[in-house]
């Protein structure tokens, strides 16, 4: 008897822990039972479980936990085509979250959240192609980014509907031009600017040219014109100095002589290599003959 209380008791036990489950903060639950998601008697409703602690009958009904917080699907940039049939490298980001938890339940393999991501990134990008197909890319480097984005998040909303997901936000975070694309433009772009550069080397070698031409040119005329001056000041300069000889000279004719003479003979004894030939009586060393210099 005793045994059959204890057994009776077990049973009661695991009934009620099985009849008992909890749904965690930022999450919701749905019950299936029999195959099939548990439904609103009264409403035809999906019976979505708040977080908090509920009852189901134990071995009949599944408990299936679903995240009902906002998602971000960021996956690896894709390949576009504009209007003008140039591709461009778009990285973007979704933000998601479950609008219906039966429809997703049953849409993404019981709630597969891979399968549901890659069923919303397909649709996501479908939204993209389309916008980024009817615009050229002037137009979407210029300002008319958050257009597209708001454009396809309708149309991705649009069609998210049948997977029970809301789509919040699309967002392009990055566009570029593919690596072979980029590399040509960035090679046009070099010779473009070394183009410009030797331009304005040749440009600034030619005013270099005109600078030195006109600086040698002023610099000759003023040598010629300090060339011309000193000549002046030195003719000037001697005329003075035979008006002052012939002053002195005519003052005292033998004075005068006297020192030419010595000065004569300084500049012929000058050195000990000095070789004079001339007559002992010669005019020449009549001051030195004479004191007189008769």
């Amino acid at each position: 008897m005793k045994n059959f209380i204890i057994a009776i008791l077990i049973t009661l036990l695991v009934l009620a822990t099985g009849s008992l489950f909890v749904v965690r903060e930022g999450q919701r639950a749905i019950v299936i039972q029999f195959g099939k998601v548990q439904r609103d008697a009264d409403t035809g409703d999906t019976r979505v479980f708040e977080p908090g602690l509920h009852f189901k009958l134990p071995f009949i009904d599944s408990v299936r936990q679903l995240d009902a917080r906002i998602q971000t699907l960021d996956d690896s940039p894709d390949r576009f085509v504009t209007s003008e049939k140039k591709d461009l490298i778009v990285d973007s980001y979704v933000k998601w979250r479950i609008k219906d938890f039966a429809r997703y339940y049953l849409s993404t393999n019981g709630g597969n959240k891979l399968q549901a991501e890659a069923l919303l990134k397909q649709k996501v990008n479908n939204g993209l192609r389309t916008e980024f197909g009817s615009r050229t890319i002037a137009q979407i480097v210029s300002g008319e980014r958050t257009e597209l984005m708001e454009q396809a998040m309708i149309q991705a909303s649009s069609s998210s509907d049948e997977l029970g997901i809301e789509i919040v936000d699309v967002r392009v975070k990055q566009i570029n031009l593919p690596t072979e694309v980029s590399n040509s433009i960035f090679q046009r772009m070099r010779a473009e600017r070394a183009a410009v550069a030797r331009e304005h080397r040749s440009e600034g070698q030619e005013q270099a040219e005109v600078i030195k031409a006109n600086i040698e040119a002023k610099v000759t005329v003023m040598l010629a014109d300090a060339e011309r001056n000193a000549r002046q000041l030195r003719g000037e300069g001697d005329a003075t100095a035979a008006q002052i000889y012939a002053e002195a000279y005519s003052k005292n004719p033998e004075f005068y002589g006297f020192l030419r003479s010595m000065d004569a003979y300084r500049a012929s004894f000058n050195s000990k290599d000095d070789i004079l030939v001339v007559e002992p009586d010669s005019d020449f060393f009549r001051y030195m003959n004479k004191r007189s210099g008769q």
